[in-house]
């Protein structure tokens, strides 16, 4: 009987980034008794000595897919992808120590332009008190790629994983979101004005806010240290990097729990409402689904809502239900609608 040559393929795109995360790991086992969490939260969790454990977590950047280097500098380059990887620590309740810094480089790109990007990553580990301890350089036939790996590192008690979210427990969210997608919106208009007028000049004081939250995002150093001083212990906890519907998704399926959003605690920043008007984008779908805030999301018990309730920084937009009841947004009608993950999806097939 002959063998068949042409075995079915399955396109990357029809899994997604997590699902291909999870098909190509799934059968890996855990052999070393220091490793305390693997793969599938923000990072990593290695035993130390004492009461301490170590974080670990590594993030790609690739010129083209996520970042453009016609209108983002490579100073701030450096810097949003030192941030991308410190978020991901604070996402433990831990805090940052360390990183080391890869970098793959095509011959379009001359010494001193690297040292703009190395400007941008010393500037982060500086204002974050995080040392650069080492990394790897090498030749690209495809533009600039960066891999960051970050360490960080928090008592026994205080690390926060994804899969720890109760019934009953309250869904809260630093800062405001979706102003880093409109900020993205805002840099692509201009990209295309100026293809067809090399010579405008874009005024671009009414989106400030947005172009920040896009070219030079902050990782929220302040909230695991808010947090401790605060007395609260979050019950499950994700950095919001793939879009606001999607975190939530994540920590739903990872504790075994539902959820209902309520569409009008969601925090939006006055930018954001009026460029959704501008641009005629639903405020709610760019919050839900914009991706790129960097900010964190949490669940705590009901218990800890007097400790947190008068905090600027922190905001309650939901609870959390029994599983059966799946995740749903409340909407301002009072409807109830399944909440999608739409977020923003490295392996989705171009248009």
């Amino acid at each position: 009987m002959l063998e068949n040559k042409n075995p079915s393929k399955t396109n990357i795109s029809q899994l997604g980034e997590f699902g291909l995360i999870d098909h190509l790991t799934k059968n890996f086992e855990i052999h070393q008794n220091t490793t305390i969490k693997g793969i599938g939260d923000d990072a990593a969790v290695i035993s130390s000595e004492g009461d301490n454990q170590i974080v670990v977590t590594t993030d790609l950047l690739i010129e083209g897919v996520h970042f453009d280097l016609s209108y983002m500098p490579l100073k701030h380059l450096g810097y949003k992808a030192v941030m991308v990887n410190l978020s991901d620590v604070y996402a433990m309740n831990a805090t940052a120590t360390q990183i080391t810094v890869s970098i793959a480089v095509s011959n379009r790109f001359p010494v001193e332009a690297l040292e703009e990007l190395y400007a941008g990553i010393k500037t982060a580990v500086k204002m974050y008190n995080v040392d650069l301890i080492g990394g790897d350089t090498t030749s690209s036939t495809t533009g600039l790629i960066i891999s960051i790996t970050a360490i960080g590192n928090a008592k026994k008690e205080t690390i926060t994983y994804r899969d720890g979210a109760k019934e009953n427990d309250l869904l809260v969210v630093t800062g405001d979101l979706g102003a880093a997608y409109l900020g993205l919106q805002v840099l692509e208009r201009e990209k295309e004005v100026f293809k067809v007028n090399p010579n405008s000049q874009p005024d671009l004081d009414a989106y400030t806010y947005l172009i920040e939250r896009q070219l030079k995002p902050e990782a929220r150093k302040d909230i695991p240290k808010l947090l401790s001083e605060l007395d609260v212990k979050p019950t499950a906890m994700i950095d919001i990097s793939d879009g606001l519907s999607s975190e939530i998704i994540h920590i739903c399926k990872q504790s075994n729990v539902g959820c209902n959003l309520y569409e009008d605690k969601i925090p939006l920043d006055p930018q954001v409402i009026s460029a959704c008007e501008e641009f005629q984008l639903d405020s709610t779908t760019v919050a839900l689904s914009g991706g790129e805030d960097y900010e964190l999301l949490f669940t705590i018990s009901a218990e800890d809502f007097p400790k947190i309730k008068a905090n600027p920084h922190l905001t309650v937009i939901g609870h959390i239900t029994h599983e059966k009841e799946g995740t749903h947004l409340i909407s301002r009608a009072n409807t109830k609608i399944p909440l999608i993950a739409r977020g923003w999806n490295a392996m989705q097939e171009d248009d």
